[in-house]
């Protein structure tokens, strides 16, 4: 069944779904959907999701869209604490943030927050101060443009016109042996280090996100994932699923039951974002204005 959410914080728990439709004339119009599982071998579902949603045109102009998926990482103490406590950090400081301000800087900061709260938490924990971390994806959407922000491997996908490509960048040992040259992104599958991650949130007193900006067109779709559902479906795979049917919380059903039939050992969580239309703007000094 569909829900709405009009600016409340709705975090997804374990296993649940949720999708919801915003429609504001002349104004940036998304429809969404998310859905977590546990997967087939787990025990427990360490993988958290969550959005926050402006409840007026005002607030979608000075504040806009978020949605965060975080996955705890896997041997590590509490990582269903970190990754709760992650996405709900970054949920709260964007309620909260200074209206107009610049979704990278914002995402930058309440990422860092994000971090310093998950590594007092893990130092504070009755694990003896072992590290607690997560990875964590964030996507911050104003006006005609989408702001992405990740740390670790778990992914955002833009797909447009029936195929998708990658807004970030896996932060594994792999990878890095690919820029290294050490191995050929070829092997990257292959590797036994495609999921060792090189940089988490938590694990460190500071860490540093990668953030890019993308400009949206009508009929985007930004697909949010865990490593349980983008490690089992390919990526051209995902682009032909989430491209044949309009419904956006049958494609979240869809794709977590092909994962857990293709493999099922890990956490399985997915946010999709479909664009109805967009707000032209023009940046001058980093403050927008409508474009005629």
């Amino acid at each position: 069944m569909s829900r709405r959410y009009r600016g409340q914080l709705a975090p997804v728990a374990q296993g649940a779904a949720a999708s919801g439709v915003e429609r504001q004339s002349s104004m940036l119009d998304v429809e969404y959907a998310q859905l977590s599982d546990l997967g087939r071998v787990r025990q427990q579902n360490e993988d958290y999701l969550g959005h926050t949603i402006p409840d007026s045109p005002a607030r979608a102009r000075s504040h806009g869209w978020l949605f965060a998926l975080a996955d705890g990482v896997g041997g590590n103490d509490d990582g269903e604490v970190a990754s709760r406590l992650a996405v709900g950090t970054l949920l709260a400081g964007f309620e909260s943030a200074v209206a107009g301000e610049p979704h990278a800087s914002l995402l930058q900061r309440l990422i860092q927050a994000a971090n310093t709260h998950v590594h007092e938490a893990g130092l504070a924990s009755q694990s003896g101060g072992r590290a607690m971390a997560t990875t964590v994806v964030a996507c911050a959407l104003r006006f005609d443009r989408v702001t992405v922000a990740h740390v670790g491997d778990s992914r955002c996908y833009l797909i447009r016109r029936g195929r998708a490509t990658p807004l970030t960048r896996d932060h594994t040992l792999a990878n890095e042996q690919v820029r290294l040259g050490i191995l050929s992104s070829g092997q990257v599958s292959e590797s036994a280090s495609r999921h060792m991650l090189n940089r988490s949130l938590g694990s460190e007193l500071f860490v540093n996100a990668d953030i890019c900006e993308h400009l949206l067109l009508p009929g985007d779709v930004l697909m949010l994932s865990s490593d349980g559902l983008h490690g089992a479906i390919g990526q051209s795979e995902l682009s032909a699923i989430v491209s044949e049917d309009a419904d956006l919380q049958a494609t979240a059903r869809k794709l977590v039951q092909l994962a857990n039939e293709r493999d099922g050992s890990d956490n399985v969580s997915l946010q999709l974002v479909r664009v109805l239309g967009v707000e032209r703007v023009g940046m001058y000094r980093g403050r927008p204005y409508k474009l005629r």
